[in-house]
């Protein structure tokens, strides 16, 4: 059964990589700091947050549990962290090390909420007039281990 949720888990990585990419691409150079209201989070701080998630999660994998409040690098930096934690976080997944963590718990916690964060970043991108185009995910091309910023063209978009 481990080798099944290993194998689910690194593909729902995989997933969270090609989403975040399609998020993050091409957003104008103003949009890290776009805000709907005073109390709400740029697209920066999110991401940071997203980063820092996937920081919580590969230390409790390893058996090392540890939060951090990262402060925010700058929009380039954040893109590139964001990579490279979920590459990290693959790769001790990919290594057969042990999941000190029920793979359900890493889904209900710092996974799923990725995911949130990276629809708030699809929809801040609508709102800051620099629109993603929806597509059929089913259809995607996703594979385990493709986690980095190259990731495969869109197969069917909505119009």
């Amino acid at each position: 059964m481990e080798n099944v949720d290993r194998e689910f888990l690194r593909h729902i990585i995989a997933t969270i990589a090609y989403r975040g990419a399609k998020s993050l691409r091409n957003a104008p150079i103003d949009f890290s700091d776009f805000r709907i209201g005073e109390t709400t989070k740029t697209p920066l701080e999110i991401l940071s947050h997203i980063g820092d998630l996937f920081d919580w999660a590969l230390s409790q994998v390893k058996g090392e549990e540890m939060w951090r409040d990262s402060k925010a690098l700058d929009w380039t930096q954040e893109n590139q962290r964001f990579f490279e934690v979920i590459e990290s976080f693959d790769a001790y997944i990919a290594s057969g090390n042990p999941i000190h963590v029920p793979v359900k718990k890493l889904f209900q916690g710092p996974i799923a909420d990725s995911l949130t964060h990276i629809g708030q970043i699809a929809m801040l991108r609508w709102l800051a007039d620099s629109p993603i185009r929806g597509e059929n995910y089913f259809k995607a091309d996703i594979e385990a281990g493709r986690v980095g910023d190259e990731q495969s063209e869109p197969i069917y978009e909505f119009e």
